[in-house]
């Protein structure tokens, strides 16, 4: 997935997956997953994606500061 957020280009195809979480089952509205990336500039940002019930009803990219960045990963 590519997204231009404040003309900078995030795309999933050309970054490095860091870590991904996966919050439920397969097939369930609720379920979702996270993936934090890492483009080739350093730039950090999140794919997400899952049910029509859960926070990600469609694919969607966050910008994220390394700091969040940081928080997410230990949560």
């Amino acid at each position: 997935m590519k997204k231009v957020i404040c003309k900078v280009e995030y795309d999933t195809e050309a970054s490095e997956l860091v870590q991904k979480k996966v919050f439920g089952e397969f097939g369930d509205p609720a379920g979702y997953e996270e993936s934090l990336y890492k483009t080739q500039d350093g730039k950090l940002f999140l794919y997400g994606n899952g049910g029509e019930k859960s926070p990600y009803t469609e694919e969607t990219i966050k910008r994220i500061s390394a700091a969040k960045a940081e928080e997410w990963q230990k949560a």
